[in-house]
């Protein structure tokens, strides 16, 4: 085990942090999210919400400052996001990320085709709908 790095970081996230480059992406999917019929590699994170696992990943994780950063489903026509949904999110990332990142929301199946191209899928124990976040990988600055 490594000092200073949360326990929910797996040695497999953790290679996977560690060899993406600016602009790469990864999602933190809910439980429902059909990462294994996608294609890029998945990460399993059963026990987890995509909060306690972006707590763990942001330490670790510079968020693109060129790009949009974040990237959340919008809802489908007939259908109403769950407000506390983003609301959790975004104190996790004000938490441990200066300013206030730009978020945008993309139709539930541009998010599927998008997330295609995604360096990898984390498929958590998010029951919330809608409860996907994708994050682009920035440049670290020098220390």
């Amino acid at each position: 085990m490594l000092k200073g790095i949360s326990q929910v970081i797996t040695p497999e996230l953790l290679a996977v942090l560690a060899r993406m480059g600016h602009g790469d992406e990864i999602i933190l999917a809910d439980a429902h999210f059909p990462g294994h019929s996608i294609g890029p590699q998945v990460l399993r994170a059963d026990g987890l919400t995509v909060a306690q696992l972006l707590d763990g990943i942001l330490p670790l994780f510079e968020l693109d400052s060129y790009a949009t950063p974040l990237t959340m489903m919008a809802a489908s026509a007939g259908d109403t996001l769950d407000p506390e949904v983003e609301a959790d999110y975004r104190a996790v990332i004000r938490k441990h990320v200066a300013g206030d990142p730009k978020l945008e929301r993309i139709d539930r199946f541009a998010f599927y085709e998008h997330a295609k191209g995604a360096f990898a899928i984390v498929i958590t124990g998010e029951v919330r709908k809608y409860g996907n976040l994708l994050l682009k990988k920035g440049v670290t600055p020098a220390v």
